[in-house]
């Protein structure tokens, strides 16, 4: 039997809006046991800078590079470092701990949501697997600098979805960042560094514009059928 979903409109707006609408959604299925699992995908506008919810120093270069590039700061509601959605689409699914009447550890919560983008990118060619643990991530301001066995990545390790978890009740939010023509340029200005990530736009040779509507529906289908979802 299929299970009712809430599909929520692909949207463009600041992330502070997105961030406050995603904590919303989470409160209420926290809260109401007949409120709906949800799928939504959305990008920035303005380009930002999200840093996780235990982020709670940065460094202080990032508010010049912020301001002269006009990113916004944005802190999630979720965990993991910081993240610059540019370039990107997100993806937000917000569902119960439990699975089959059955509940599940953080790491099989992780699993099974991750398995819709895993289904879905295989359909477009790309195969994904699950980056492994790095003892430096904590210490790296970069989400996509490392990639923990929570990421998803492509067969030469470079990351292409960084996702990060918060949970409420008997609730979970899961949203990540999918790099689709990532800003590589910025990326170094940002962390100093050269950020190990790579773009679908990259590789299956398409414009951002294209892909970002091709996804969306690529995975929404792949969320229908992995999640036995009958969307709203």
């Amino acid at each position: 039997m299929n299970k009712l979903w809430q599909l929520i409109p692909y949207s463009e707006t600041s992330g502070k809006l997105h961030m406050e609408l995603d904590n919303s959604l989470l409160e209420r299925h926290s809260q109401d046991p007949q409120f709906p699992s949800v799928l939504r995908f959305y990008h920035w506008n303005p380009s930002a800078i999200s840093l996780g919810f235990h982020q709670k120093q940065y460094p202080d270069c990032w508010n010049a590079t912020a301001q002269h590039h006009y990113l916004d700061i944005v802190r999630r509601p979720s965990g993991g470092r910081a993240v610059l959605h540019h370039g990107d689409l997100t993806y937000a699914v917000i569902t119960n701990v439990a699975v089959d009447g059955k509940r599940r550890s953080h790491r099989e919560i992780y699993e099974y949501i991750c398995e819709f983008l895993i289904q879905g990118f295989d359909k477009l060619g790309i195969s994904l697997t699950y980056g492994q643990s790095g003892r430096g991530y904590i210490h790296n301001p970069s989400c996509f600098s490392t990639a923990t066995n929570a990421d998803l990545v492509i067969s030469d390790g470079r990351k292409l979805i960084g996702s990060a978890q918060v949970y409420r009740r008997d609730s979970v939010l899961q949203h990540g960042s999918i790099a689709i023509a990532p800003d590589h340029r910025l990326l170094t200005e940002l962390f100093q560094a050269e950020v190990p990530i790579v773009g679908c736009a990259e590789i299956l040779q398409k414009p951002y514009e294209d892909l970002t509507t091709e996804l969306i529906k690529v995975l929404t289908e792949s969320a229908r059928q992995h999640f036995q979802a009958e969307f709203l």
